[in-house]
């Protein structure tokens, strides 16, 4: 190579990225005789590859993130006279646009008062489960340290992030882990007859009584915190049964335990309402966010406290090590902050929340619809723009379909130029939840496009 550089030189773009990207989630192997694929551009709901070839995002840029859709000069104009004006200062100081956006997100979140910021979801746990063992080590003697988190939930890729996940396929070959995070059990009622002792009737109560009783084999006062999405993302789009988050808190207030919302694929409207967790009457202690804050047009994440953990790190100023001892570098970005701004903006401004829950509605009806045409559909099940489809092999028995039959799917779909997604890599032998979350612009006619490629797509797979 001569060390230039055309970007309109695709077939050059695809030899770079085979010969030097290592690309997310990837088997690198094929790329040896296939092209890998190069998203060259999107606009609203579509993006194009380096082929050419339209496709209509059914995953918000494949991981729940581009929650307004792709193309929006606003987001982008903002931070460019942003970055002239001031790009970065460590967070150890202050800056416009972070105090403008901490407003407005609190005044989303009624009871939370402080925002952390950092530039992933899974620091921003990371500070979280911090923040616990803080606690343990300032009024507990350290004793109080175990977090407990639950099975087919998801924190975040670093270590102690997978110490803290529940799919074992992601954290196979990562260990060990770090000490003191304890699984409960999972709150998929559609599979609760794979759980001991499960009942026919009130299954969200006893969920999460299974809580109670690990607490109390551990020890109430060995347990700090339960880190839970309030809607499980990767493990199966998991919406939590009646009953559930009821008594899930009143066991956390009568066990002196933080309650940690992870809220980063649902945050910012995905379910129909600015956090998941506002859909259930919770009131979390810790709330952590990424993806959608700022639709992926800037990195950043945040976590967010009440002002009751707030306090217990300035009750001593004379002690030296009673502050959060803490730094994100990229958390003193002013673009993440100033795009969250815009993002928040375009939501309010076009009614997206509305928009997500009449078209989240209308997406259900429709995967209903083809539940009743294929019989390998099990369940449908989700909240607002954020749904999925749990295939199975028999609808008596719930045997999940060989993953390799719902990546079929998948790959039908993409061949029709409609990207949808499934569990990858998360659940052994059940992989087998294909996953929809399209951006909250999504239009019926989105929504049919979608639906109508499923429908041939299952035809043809399961034919």
């Amino acid at each position: 190579m001569d060390g230039t550089f055309n970007e309109n030189d695709i077939s050059r773009v695809v030899e770079t990225d085979r010969a030097h990207i290592w690309h997310h989630l990837s088997q690198h192997k094929p790329y040896e005789t296939t092209d890998p694929r190069i998203i060259v551009e999107g606009k609203g709901m579509r993006v194009w590859d380096q082929k050419g070839k339209e496709h209509l995002d059914g995953v918000s840029g494949g991981v729940w993130t581009v929650n307004v859709g792709y193309g929006r000069e606003s987001i982008a104009n903002a931070v460019r006279d942003q970055l002239i004006k001031l790009n970065y200062f460590a967070g150890s100081a202050g800056s416009i646009p972070g105090s403008n956006f901490a407003e407005m997100l609190i005044d989303k979140m009624p009871g939370m008062t402080r925002v952390y910021y950092c530039n992933s979801g899974s620091e921003a746990n990371e500070k979280g489960f911090k923040m616990v063992r803080q606690i343990a080590h300032k009024r507990y003697g350290g004793k109080k340290h175990k977090i407990l988190y639950r099975d087919r939930d998801y924190h975040g890729t670093t270590i102690t992030c997978l110490s803290a996940g529940g799919q074992d396929e992601r954290n196979a070959q990562y260990g060990p882990f770090t000490d003191g995070f304890i699984r409960v059990p999972h709150c998929l009622e559609y599979r609760s007859f794979e759980q001991d002792g499960a009942p026919q009737e009130n299954y969200g109560v006893w969920a999460a009584d299974e809580i109670e009783k690990i607490i109390l084999r551990e020890g109430p006062d060995t347990v700090g915190g339960l880190c839970l999405e309030p809607v499980t993302a990767g493990g199966g789009v998991i919406t939590p049964p009646d009953g559930y988050w009821d008594r899930v808190q009143e066991i956390c207030k009568k066990y002196d335990i933080l309650l940690h919302i992870d809220e980063v694929v649902c945050g910012v409207g995905r379910t129909g309402t600015w956090f998941g967790y506002q859909h259930y009457g919770i009131k979390p202690d810790l709330v952590t966010m990424a993806k959608g804050v700022a639709s992926g047009y800037a990195a950043i994440a945040c976590l967010v406290t009440t002002e009751e953990v707030f306090n217990m790190f300035k009750d001593d100023a004379s002690d030296p090590m009673n502050y959060f001892r803490d730094i994100s570098t990229f958390g003193g970005c002013t673009a993440g902050p100033t795009a969250g701004i815009e993002n928040m903006r375009i939501i309010e401004d076009e009614n997206l929340l509305e928009n997500t829950t009449r078209m989240g509605a209308y997406m259900l009806d429709e995967l209903h619809a083809l539940s009743d045409r294929h019989k390998v559909i099990g369940q449908v099940r989700g909240k607002g723009l954020f749904l999925g489809a749990e295939l199975v092999s028999d609808r008596d028995s719930r045997e999940p379909v060989n993953e390799k039959l719902a990546q079929a799917v998948v790959a039908d779909c993409m061949a029709q130029g409609v990207i949808i997604g499934m569990t990858n890599r998360s659940l052994p032998g059940k992989n087998n939840t294909l996953c929809f979350s399209p951006a909250l612009i999504a239009t019926k006619d989105d929504i049919n496009q979608i639906i109508t490629a499923v429908d041939g797509a299952l035809g043809r797979v399961f034919s």
